[in-house]
């Protein structure tokens, strides 16, 4: 259970720093329209923080993890960091006014999709896990 204190409180820390970096980040380069740096703290926020800290509530009621569960988190934390990244990655040209070429457009794209899938695939293997540990009436 510790660990996924630990995994909501480092989430917490880098969703504050996200959030820090686009506002000043913004600020300094005297932007005001719309980036993808905006995405990086609620992503960091309610898919990391938040949902360890909902794991740490489920694991001590129905002890779910094991081998398996740490894998499925590995996927997890590597599909958060490599969307947020790609945030960072597409948000600071936007701000800095750097046109990306086609190619450059669709690498980050297609890299976020990546990291967005591994999300998605290991929530849902997460869910079925927790499903398993839930007792029958």
């Amino acid at each position: 259970m510790k660990y996924y204190m630990n995994m909501a409180l480092l989430y917490a820390i880098l969703a504050m720093g996200g959030g820090v970096f686009y506002r000043e980040f913004a600020k300094f380069n005297d932007f005001t329209s719309q980036t993808a740096l905006k995405a990086v703290h609620p992503h960091y926020f309610l898919l990391g923080m938040v949902l360890f800290l909902l794991l740490l509530l489920l694991e001590k009621n129905f002890s779910f993890t094991g081998v398996k569960t740490r894998q499925v988190l590995a996927v997890y934390h590597i599909g958060l960091n490599l969307t947020a990244v790609m945030l960072v990655v597409r948000g600071i040209p936007q701000v800095l006014g750097i046109t990306l070429s086609s190619g450059a457009n669709a690498a980050i794209s297609g890299v976020a999709g990546i990291g967005h899938i591994m999300l998605g695939v290991s929530l849902v293997l997460l869910l079925v896990q927790i499903k398993h540990s839930v007792p029958a009436r």
